[in-house]
């Protein structure tokens, strides 16, 4: 949904310390994502529910990428998180504050991880980005949503600054859709090295 997103009042330094901005096709880019993302998971108590937020609609082919990573994990059926925001159930501008009451309902003080393509500079086409604080959905396409997680996950489709509706229906479905396959492969490798259970290590007779 061509989000944009905030730094928590107060929380410069950290942020910028747990946030990172890779090309997708950058070596061990998987790898890294994962890492950065367990710098922010793995400090969460064990009773705290991981909600999983994909912003985005597949009208658009810039803004499918949220769509396609709720899809290519909702594949993959996790008890260690909750999924929001796939291509058969998208999370969009006219569903988000519903999806949002909804969250808190079913899981009281989650910890939201949110999902969204967003546009920006030429040299930055094609980068995946992590960052502590909300994502805000439709904030480059001038639409006022709710902000959206503790922890986000951009991905830059295609340049912004100018007649964004129209770039974002001419984005190449190819990147998209490989940058969608790495967030999801990133989200589950991150989800499932701080949330298995840890193997006690036995001593030898």
């Amino acid at each position: 949904m061509n989000g944009a997103w905030e730094r928590r009042p107060g929380s410069g330094s950290d942020a910028a310390a747990l946030s990172l901005k890779i090309p997708y096709n950058e070596p061990y880019v998987i790898t890294r994502l994962a890492g950065r993302l367990e710098s922010h998971l793995g400090p969460l108590p064990a009773e705290k529910r991981i909600v999983i937020v994909c912003v985005g609609t597949d009208r658009s082919t810039g803004d499918s990428l949220g769509p396609l990573v709720g899809t290519s994990l909702s594949r993959e059926p996790n008890p260690k998180f909750d999924l929001y925001g796939t291509l058969d159930e998208p999370v969009h501008a006219m569903n988000l504050n519903e999806t949002l009451l909804q969250i808190s309902r079913t899981s009281p003080q989650p910890y939201v991880i949110a999902v969204d393509a967003c546009l920006g500079q030429v040299s930055s086409v094609g980068c995946i980005q992590i960052g502590a604080g909300p994502v805000r959905p439709g904030a480059g396409v001038n639409k006022e949503l709710p902000p959206v997680g503790d922890v986000h996950m951009t991905g830059i489709v295609n340049v912004g600054g100018f007649m964004e509706y129209f770039v974002l229906q001419n984005t190449r479905l190819n990147l998209v859709m490989k940058m969608a396959d790495i967030i999801s492969q990133s989200l589950l490798l991150a989800i499932r090295n701080t949330r298995s259970p840890a193997i006690p290590f036995a001593m030898p007779d």
